[in-house]
């Protein structure tokens, strides 16, 4: 059994990474914007046929994959039970004789982080205690937004008092819709000053936005005004994170980079449920960002079946059979 290679992997999740401080607000950056649409949707469309990864390489992918994962729940129901067993989940997110069998047991493997609703924040706390992974609030009135101003700020200083450690708003989408970029550059920076020293991923629920063109425009406004992570959807949309718009937004984070020399991260979220989605948003990140955004503190999923999917794709890896999805619980 070929095993996949440990010094490849990197599962801490410690913020060492400069954050975005944001610039001042300037619609001369983004103005010329003008997205082609057919054009990105074929550049999209190609990805799937033209890369792929077999055997050893896929599944140490899969486990980079599981490693840049937002593990998550945000149910009507969720309990204290259901956080306490999706962070047991996050800790040890693959079975132990998979591990082994990879090779892989040493690796301290576990999700990115697990992102929660604020008032479950203390139960995700308690059983991630000594783990180092960190939790992930929804705030600012998700998933649709519609509270006050106030509301909102006040909603991330009550997460981050309660021990989130990032924080994913979500923008007033009517700002983007009517063109209202400096003030939703002036939303964006007051919820950053909110966070303190909470990572902020804004998220700009894409389904909702009716062009590229504006998803790269929210994309520039969003990061100018200090966004740590900008991220597709809220995953409660009729249609979520998609590789078009994530490769409009990858774009304008390049161009940002190239400008300023801050890194932002991209988190997509909502409907990918597949490794091999997986596989392909890894590879559309290695291609236009390269390799230094392929780990945790700059690329995230949000996921909730994911990791299940994945985790029946090492089996085959290391058995040569599917397994029934049951004998991979997230708990």
């Amino acid at each position: 059994m070929a095993s996949t290679n440990k010094k490849t992997m990197d599962t801490k999740n410690i913020h060492t990474i400069q954050r975005n401080e944001g610039i001042p607000f300037n619609t001369a950056f983004f103005d010329h914007i003008n997205i082609n649409r057919s054009a990105v949707e074929r550049r999209a469309t190609s990805l799937s046929g033209r890369r792929t990864v077999k055997k050893e390489w896929q599944a140490a992918w899969l486990l980079k994959a599981i490693s840049c994962m937002d593990l998550t729940t945000l149910a009507g129901d969720d309990t204290e039970g259901n956080v306490t067993r999706l962070c047991a989940k996050a800790r040890s997110p693959v079975r132990m004789d998979l591990l082994e069998a990879m090779d892989m047991a040493d690796a301290a493997i576990h999700t990115g982080a697990v992102c929660v609703y604020h008032n479950l924040i203390p139960f995700a706390k308690a059983a991630l205690a000594g783990s180092g992974i960190p939790i992930a609030a929804v705030s600012t009135g998700f998933p649709a937004g519609k509270i006050t101003f106030e509301e909102k700020i006040r909603e991330i200083e009550l997460s981050v008092a309660a021990g989130a450690t990032e924080i994913d708003i979500v923008i007033s989408r009517d700002l983007v819709i009517e063109s209202k970029w400096k003030a939703l550059y002036g939303e964006v920076a007051a919820c950053r000053v909110a966070c303190g020293h909470a990572h902020l991923k804004t998220i700009l629920a894409t389904g909702e936005i009716p062009t590229y063109t504006k998803v790269a425009k929210a994309s520039w406004v969003s990061m100018m005004a200090g966004s740590d992570f900008i991220k597709t959807s809220t995953g409660k949309e009729s249609v979520n994170a998609t590789l078009p718009v994530s490769l409009v937004m990858i774009r304008a984070i390049r161009a940002y980079h190239e400008l300023t020399g801050f890194k932002v991260g991209f988190k997509p979220a909502g409907g990918i449920q597949k490794a091999k989605q997986a596989l392909d948003w890894l590879i559309l990140i290695k291609e236009e960002l390269g390799d230094e955004w392929l780990n945790p503190e700059l690329f995230r999923f949000g996921a909730s079946s994911l990791l299940g999917d994945i985790e029946r794709q090492l089996e085959h890896f290391v058995t040569g059979r599917y397994s029934a999805s049951f004998r991979h619980p997230m708990a």
